[in-house]
């Protein structure tokens, strides 16, 4: 796993074990090997995932959009009349990893990353293709005061979105001191957290808003990209404008590897015989 390689099998699964309070979340934080991102990986992985599923179908997948789930939580997404392949812009995501490096200073951004991961709730499925269930694991400050709060109802968005996208159905939240001790366990039940906001009275976002903007969001998109090559994305710090514009008229960027480039042509001629 510290490697960082890509296996399509579950020798990455891992058994969730509930933690004891007062476990310190900075143990083995010296010890921890944290992948290298570097360099550009693209959505190779995600595209020999595809093509192991389209060679057992025979048929190319079902879908107008592919990306990490990442991109569509920030909303870094655009759809076309046909497929498009969507990666984050890699010099961008480097800046503002290295700027918020610079910003964190004591030991919050020392952490164990243990409480960040998807975990097996149950048991594994007998059968390959039956749904898992997936739990998924977060940390969050303690609330202690009501910004805190209204700092915790913001993240219940993001949890939401990224956990509902995938299916997710539950949600653990590790709450920590500041000195980075587990203070306290929550068990979220995904489907549950736009109530569970509503009903604690902080309305600061609405599950339905995020869903009818994400799907008239997509819909203009659609609509506006028509052409081929690669297109960009853009929306500047603290701005409420969003713009859309063409980087390259034609190939793909490296966004596409050759060996999904192959396969599709492969599969295409396989359609065309038939």
């Amino acid at each position: 796993m510290s490697k960082h390689e890509f296996h399509l099998d579950d020798s990455s699964l891992q058994w969730y074990y509930p933690p004891e309070l007062g476990a310190d979340l900075s143990k083995g934080f010296d010890k921890f090997d944290k992948h290298d991102d570097s360099g550009d990986e693209h959505l190779d992985s995600l595209l020999k995932t595809i093509i192991a599923h389209e060679e057992q179908e025979g048929k190319r997948i079902d879908a107008h959009i592919v990306t990490w789930r990442g991109m569509i939580t920030k909303k870094g997404s655009f759809a076309n009349p046909t497929a498009s392949f969507i990666e984050e812009n890699h010099a961008y995501k480097q800046a503002s990893q290295q700027e918020q490096k610079q910003q964190q200073q004591g030991r919050r951004g020392q952490f164990s990353p243990e409480l960040m991961t998807y975990w097996v709730w149950d048991s594994k499925p007998a059968e390959k293709g039956q749904p898992v269930n997936w739990v998924e694991l977060k940390t969050s400050a303690e609330i202690r005061d009501e910004r805190a709060m209204n700092n915790f109802e913001r993240k219940l968005m993001k949890f939401w979105i990224q956990s509902f996208l995938l299916g997710v159905p539950k949600i653990i939240v590790g709450f920590r001191s500041q000195g980075g001790v587990l203070t306290k366990l929550e068990e979220i039940q995904t489907a549950q957290i736009p109530e569970t906001a509503a009903r604690r009275g902080v309305r600061s976002w609405d599950a339905n808003l995020c869903i009818n903007f994400a799907s008239g969001f997509l819909e203009w998109l659609r609509a506006t990209i028509r052409d081929e090559g690669v297109w960009r994305i853009r929306r500047r710090p603290r701005s409420q404008t969003i713009e859309v514009f063409q980087v390259e008229e034609v190939g793909h960027g490296d966004v596409l590897t050759d060996e999904f480039i192959n396969w599709r042509i492969k599969l295409n001629l396989k359609d065309t015989a038939s």
